[in-house]
């Protein structure tokens, strides 16, 4: 049994640089790619990364529930994630973007989203990015939304 729970912890030891954060400084440079749809913006309205209006503002997605941005029609994938209460971390969000159809699917989501583009690598780094203007919502309500 003991052998048993140090293979296990050595294991978990060695998956844990496959959960690291990303490096939010990348983030910030490899978001250039995705302004063409989305912008960052305060509720306040201070334009943070001023971008396309296609996709939603991205301002407090980690945190927020997915598919919520008010005004902003989704597509049945995310608006499945929003009934079931799904609520973006910065993993999910890095793995989404990798391939927005593929990870809704792996969740059991259909398979329907509008975000046809597809980041290859960088993702934690946006994730990470996009964290450090994602406050932690007041009150438990949503800072903001996700594509």
């Amino acid at each position: 049994m003991k052998n048993v729970l140090t293979t296990a912890a050595t294991l978990l030891a060695l998956a844990a640089p496959a959960l690291a954060e990303g490096d939010a400084a990348k983030g910030e440079k490899t978001f250039k790619k995705c302004k063409s749809c989305h912008k960052i913006e305060t509720p306040d309205g201070e334009m943070i990364m001023k971008g396309g209006k296609t996709g939603p503002n991205l301002y407090g997605i980690i945190g927020a529930t997915a598919g919520g941005a008010e005004g902003f029609k989704y597509g049945n994938g995310l608006k499945d994630a929003a009934e079931a209460g799904f609520v973006w971390t910065e993993a999910a969000l890095a793995e989404y973007v990798v391939d927005p159809k593929k990870w809704l699917d792996a969740q059991g989501f259909a398979k329907k989203s509008k975000m046809s583009f597809k980041l290859k690598k960088g993702g934690e780094d946006v994730a990470a990015y996009l964290a450090t203007h994602s406050p932690a919502p007041e009150g438990g309500e949503d800072a903001a939304a996700s594509d």
